[in-house]
């Protein structure tokens, strides 16, 4: 029987990566032999073009449908002066919760070859492999109630909630501790219970099921802290819990150490392996058409589907062979050049990753 994968590339540079990243996984497909069968379909701003809504009933339909999601990113000025509550980031949020995918996946890995496009001294990145594991679909992201209001005095007012119950804790935490002993045997769990109460019960939740693990080494930090520290020493760090939001600005903190948000993919899972895999960048409008996207978190995102929802380590390991031969070749997207490297667009590094894995 095939396997379902549905294709959603988004708005602004969403359509040109997601383009590139098809081409790896139709080419990975046929050289594995994998029985995917691809479609297409459309979310956020795309999505309110043609239906009015960020997320039709019918593309939802289809995702809880197929085996596996694939989307590029969404949103853009064109929408922005929309409702909030049908703007194209909405639609991406009800994806994601409507599918189950509480526990978001987000490595930082430092390829040696982009060494000197961090921002950073190489010596403090050299050999980086941080993996984020970020709560995705409780917290203040999804709050109830959320409103603005204007007081008596005039005054406009706004406030969001952030709750946690244990459950949606506990289920994340497990994620993280299970990350953590397959890798190097270290959680840290990073928090801000020194001032909120969803915080605290973080970090009494967190403990408890850290008896489960009596080989993994947990730690606790507060936020601030870990964003301090992620400059500082990143390489401290091997797995990382917590929860929606902190998890939104760290992961895109500890991208810049790796030289650019355009080297990071991402995967988004329900408690049964089933995903959603998409770059951690944005829809970028304003290089949107320009064909100088980098496409290669796209490509790994594709990576880390075959990994995850399909078991297909093989072919991964082989995307992740191909995009290292093509950075050996030093071929660079704007984003992570450097004198001495050449500079090529988002088709030029898309069908150098083709070729590169054909001839694997």
């Amino acid at each position: 029987m095939s396997k379902q994968i549905l294709i959603l590339p988004g708005d602004g540079i969403g359509p040109e990566i997601m383009a590139e990243a098809v081409k790896v996984l139709e080419l990975t497909n046929d050289k594995f032999q994998l029985g995917f069968e691809l479609s297409h379909d459309v979310i956020g701003g795309a999505a309110i073009d043609k239906h009015g809504v960020p997320l039709a009933d019918e593309t939802l339909a289809r995702a809880k449908a197929a085996d596996a999601v694939l989307l590029g990113a969404v949103g853009g000025p064109k929408w922005d002066k929309l409702e909030r509550d049908i703007r194209p980031e909405r639609g991406l949020l009800k994806i994601r919760s409507a599918l189950g995918l509480f526990a978001n996946l987000r490595p930082a890995i430092l390829y040696p070859q982009l060494a000197e496009a961090s921002t950073l001294k190489p010596e403090v990145v050299a050999g980086l492999d941080i993996l984020i594991v970020r709560e995705l679909t409780g917290g203040i992201y999804f709050g109830q109630p959320r409103e603005t209001r204007v007081l008596e005095n005039g005054e406009r007012q706004a406030f969001d909630t952030l709750p946690y119950s244990e459950s949606e804790i506990r289920r994340i935490a497990r994620v993280g501790f299970d990350m953590a002993r397959v890798r190097g045997k270290k959680l840290c769990s990073v928090d801000k219970a020194n001032v909120l109460a969803s915080s605290q019960l973080w970090r009494e939740v967190v403990e408890e099921v850290a008896k489960d693990y009596p080989d993994v080494e947990l730690s606790h930090m507060y936020v601030d802290n870990a964003a301090m520290q992620l400059v500082r020493a990143p390489k401290q760090f091997d797995v990382v819990v917590t929860d929606n939001m902190f998890g939104d600005i760290l992961s895109d903190e500890a991208s810049m150490l790796t030289g650019s948000i355009g080297m990071l993919p991402s995967a988004s899972l329900d408690a049964n392996n089933k995903g959603m895999y998409e770059p951690c960048h944005g829809s970028a409008p304003d290089i949107a058409g320009q064909g100088i996207a980098n496409p290669l978190a796209t490509i790994l995102s594709v990576s880390m589907m075959l990994r995850y929802s399909f078991s297909q380590s093989d072919a991964a390991d082989a995307i992740e062979r191909a995009v290292s031969v093509v950075l050996d070749q030093g071929l660079r997207t704007g984003d992570i050049y450097s004198e001495g490297t050449t500079k090529v667009g988002t088709v030029g590094m898309g069908d150098a990753v083709v070729a590169a894995l054909r001839n694997l």
